[in-house]
């Protein structure tokens, strides 16, 4: 076990919130998630060969991946495994500074690699890289926001990248910092509506709930084709849709029917919840409905070779509406009231118990980067590190070209 390594990640996004790169973070070995870890080198190796896992068509297509490296791995061949457009290379605050440092960091931009400093603060000995790396990370959490902005003044001179905050837990903090010019952010923070309860399911979020209500008890697609024909706007998505899954059969498809034959019944629902839940997505929560598909499809994956096709689409939706309550805009409970679930669905988002609970809660833990917890859920489903690691890999390259695509999960006018 003491050569595992958990992946987790965080995303960092621009002042619109849209997805601009993915810290990949990583610790050492189930048993050691809350220890130090005890080789920098083999856990940043670990990192770096689970990202090459899926092969030439890289996971984040055309994101960037924030990596760690402490000074054994940035000094090893190793860095030099992935591409350099895709990576910047983080240098933690524990590297000391050397001509060796300096030399070794013009040699990898001369590769093409780029850095960022991280948990930057204004020692004197940081300056000779100041110009020498494109991002520097400020903690804003740990310090007043007196500081950040002192800090920002101070390097100026010879800094001339980009600024990225860490930890931005509120909307005061993400707003001052946007205010002081600093690019991008990272962190908990997330647009969350407020007095849910005085907010209504609008018609068109009704219409799907209907359509997916009919689904579920559909027993002649002539039950769904009517209601179908009867929504324009849904009609005319389903038909792109089915167009684009038929590419390859080289068919056109023209009618409601159709559509519903080639994708059937279990598709169409799936392709539904995610229409539901991601429709529209507004700069402020652009963020969570990505990171809702992807929550959706890393527990599907986790279920594969533990549980049957029907309860890994049922994973699917957990993750999927674990965050439908802030997307929507809606209580979850009056959700579940116009869209009654599995009860393994309902135990999972309401109470955080049953089958379901353990996948969805590692999925979170991932996104916070709980390495502890991490752990735990792991073992609780009797996974590996390389199984969950796969599993976040795959979700993220599964989200990635599920937007790339412009599929209905991102058609802003999908619900309207």
């Amino acid at each position: 076990m003491g050569t595992e390594t958990f992946l987790a990640r965080q995303p960092i996004v621009d002042a619109e919130h849209r997805l601009f790169a993915y810290e990949l973070l990583f610790r050492q070995s189930m048993a050691s998630v809350s220890a130090q870890i005890s080789s920098q080198l083999q856990a940043g190796v670990g990192v770096i060969g689970n990202t090459l896992c899926l092969g030439p068509d890289w996971l984040l297509q055309g994101k960037l991946a924030f990596i760690n490296l402490d000074e054994a791995t940035l000094m090893s061949d190793f860095v030099c495994l992935l591409p350099p457009q895709h990576v910047v290379y983080e240098i933690l605050e524990t590297v000391p500074v050397s001509s060796v440092l300096i030399a070794r960091i013009r040699e990898l931009r001369q590769l093409g690699y780029r850095f960022a400093l991280d948990d930057f603060v204004c020692l004197e000995e940081y300056r000779p890289l100041l110009p020498m790396v494109d991002f520097v990370k400020l903690d804003v959490l740990e310090q007043h926001p007196e500081k950040t902005v002192e800090i920002l003044a101070h390097i100026q001179r010879d800094f001339k990248g980009q600024f990225i905050a860490e930890k931005v837990e509120t909307r005061e903090m993400f707003e001052l910092c946007r205010n002081s010019g600093i690019q991008y952010f990272q962190g908990y923070y997330f647009a969350r509506p407020e007095n849910l309860a005085n907010k209504s399911i609008q018609p068109g979020q009704l219409a799907v709930l209907d359509l997916m209500n009919k689904v579920s008890n559909c027993e002649d697609l002539s039950d769904i084709e009517e209601p179908l024909r009867r929504n324009a706007a849904l009609t005319l998505r389903l038909l792109r849709y089915a167009n684009s899954a038929a590419a390859g059969l080289q068919q056109q498809i023209h009618t409601v029917r159709q559509a519903l034959t080639l994708i059937g019944l279990k598709t169409l629902y799936r392709w539904l919840a995610l229409l539901l839940v991601t429709a529209k997505p507004t700069p402020t929560n652009a963020l969570a409905a990505r990171t809702a598909v992807t929550r959706g499809r890393i527990c599907e994956l986790l279920g594969q070779s533990r549980l049957d096709r029907q309860a890994q689409d049922e994973l699917f939706i957990t993750g999927l509406f674990s965050l439908a309550e802030p997307l929507m805009e809606v209580p979850l409970a009056r959700l579940l009231e116009r869209l009654p679930m599995p009860d393994s669905v309902v135990k999972a988002l309401v109470h955080q118990t049953g089958p379901y609970a353990p996948f969805l809660k590692l999925a979170e833990a991932s996104e916070r980067g709980d390495f502890e917890r991490i752990a735990r859920y792991a073992s609780d489903i009797d996974s590996s590190p390389e199984e969950v690691n796969l599993a976040q890999l795959r979700s993220l390259a599964w989200t990635e070209e599920l937007t790339s695509e412009a599929s209905p999960a991102t058609d802003e006018s999908a619900c309207d």
